[in-house]
């Protein structure tokens, strides 16, 4: 088969691909402007839709290194399948239950459509190996992906929130359901499987450590939001998981193919990316619901809150995802002037003060949007830099996997901050137990946090090599591609 030939079907893969993340775009921004409405149908208080997130953010961090080894080992396009199939049947289970504890397992497996663009760039890769300008082709590709799923978030959270407005959440939750069964048999029609799978075995035991360690963690916070943060056996359970991290980095030093290489958290310039990655996952993940519920509260019942409709809602996160775009299409240029490092730190800096700007400004939809743009702009510079930063610092056997742990970490502290959100919006709800919106004191601790931690991430960026990321970021100006909001 000619270059040219070779050239033209991964073309058509690639398309086949940019519609998957189409959806998986749809995923991430039609259920945001109507979680108010899935809140009021489960008969669960609006501090609780943060462990529907949560729970779905951890599942992540747990299932993306495991598919990603199996994608290698077995086929890209075969667990692409699995992932996909765990995702439709999971989306179909919301639309049929009003069971909070069904609709909370249900929302956490379809956190598997996560690792749909770490195998879809791993089987563009593969697919590309004949073709001269691999990388090159691969990052093209790439950004098409990201297009396509930044796409898909803007138009779900548009169309969501117009359509729960209008139509029974039942129908409203059926839509992004059917749209996943049709990637299932897009992928498996349109889409031929990798060549050459690399074989190996799966780091059973590492993930298994890994996997108790995030459970005891996340499930002593859960504890504290039920038992009350004096509870002592709940603070117990939280430093258990935080010590549990020991013995699998631990096991992961002693192998030669492990399932997360924690060496790489040793260098002076990967480390803070690292970092960074997790304190940024607090405000771009652990943030979304709370900004929801606060925007929908109403303010001629509770005294805060903007009280708008799904659809004014949707408005916003369109917003403030068309300002994550300009933020990784400008990044490169800013990058060219400033130096990476120096860029990333505006970035972070954008964030933390997009998020204190709340403090002051919080009781106009105008003020609202302003404060999300803000954010928006720091957000999409570091969703599109973190990974090539990654990618750019660590060793040349270690790229793949570097770029990998800028999300798993990224999508860790998003977990962590959801459940705390959820305990701080609890604490002292207006109206007692009888009271559906999260108190305004919660709202405050979520603004403050998140522009806290975008702050001391800026903080340790400055403590980066001054000329760590630049050749990287000077020769391949399409490296920061990756920029999805996951």
């Amino acid at each position: 088969m000619s270059a040219r030939t070779s050239l033209g079907t991964l073309a058509g893969v690639v398309g086949f691909l940019a519609f998957v993340e189409f959806t998986s775009g749809i995923l991430q921004g039609y259920y945001t402007p109507m979680l108010t409405n899935i809140a009021r149908h489960l008969e669960i208080p609006d501090a609780d839709v943060n462990w529907l997130e949560g729970t779905q953010l951890m599942l992540s961090a747990l299932v993306v290194p495991a598919l990603a080894k199996l994608g290698d080992m077995v086929g890209h396009k075969r667990i692409l399948l699995v992932s996909t199939a765990i995702t439709a049947a999971a989306a179909l289970v919301l639309p049929f239950t009003s069971s909070f504890p069904v609709f909370l397992a249900a929302w956490a497996l379809m956190g598997f459509y996560v690792v749909w663009l770490p195998l879809e760039i791993a089987l563009i890769w593969s697919r590309a190996r004949s073709l001269p300008g691999r990388s090159g082709i691969t990052a093209k590709a790439a950004g098409l992906l990201v297009a396509a799923l930044e796409s898909g978030a803007i138009i779900g959270a548009l169309v969501g929130g117009a359509l729960v407005d209008v139509l029974p959440l039942t129908v409203v939750l059926l839509i992004p359901a059917l749209a996943v069964v049709a990637c299932f048999f897009v992928v498996l029609w349109g889409v031929r499987e990798s060549p050459n799978p690399t074989g190996g075995r799966l780091d059973t035991v590492g993930l298994v450590l890994i996997s108790l360690a995030l459970l005891a963690l996340t499930g002593g916070l859960s504890l504290l939001r039920i038992t009350g943060v004096e509870n002592a056996f709940s603070w117990a359970v939280v430093a258990l998981g935080i010590l549990l991290v020991w013995p699998f980095a631990v096991w992961e030093l002693r192998q030669p193919d492990p399932l997360i290489d924690v060496r790489m958290f040793r260098s002076p310039s990967l480390g803070p990316v690292f970092l960074t990655a997790g304190l940024f996952g607090v405000s771009v993940l652990g943030a979304q619901a709370p900004l929801s519920t606060f925007a929908r509260t109403d303010p001629a019942v509770y005294g805060y809150g903007l009280g708008t409709s799904g659809f004014q809602t949707s408005l916003i996160i369109g917003i403030y995802l068309i300002a994550m775009i300009a933020g990784a299409v400008t990044y490169p240029t800013v990058a060219r002037l400033l130096t990476p490092r120096v860029a990333l730190i505006v970035a972070a800096v954008l964030v933390g003060i997009g998020f204190l700007l709340f403090l002051p400004f919080h009781a106009a939809y105008g003020q609202l949007i302003t404060n999300m743009v803000i954010v928006g702009i720091g957000s999409g510079a570091l969703v599109a830099a973190l990974p090539a930063a990654a990618a750019s610092a660590a060793p040349p056997t270690q790229t793949g996997v570097a770029t990998g742990l800028t999300n798993s970490v990224k999508t860790v502290g998003g977990a962590i901050a959801s459940c705390v959100f959820g305990i701080a919006l609890l604490h002292g709800a207006t109206g007692g137990t009888q009271s559906t919106a999260g108190s305004f004191t919660g709202y405050v601790t979520v603004w403050v946090v998140c522009g806290v931690t975008a702050l001391i991430a800026a903080g340790l960026l400055v403590f980066v090599p001054k000329d760590a990321f630049r050749d990287a970021a000077a020769s391949d100006p399409a490296a920061p591609a990756d920029a999805s909001t996951r």
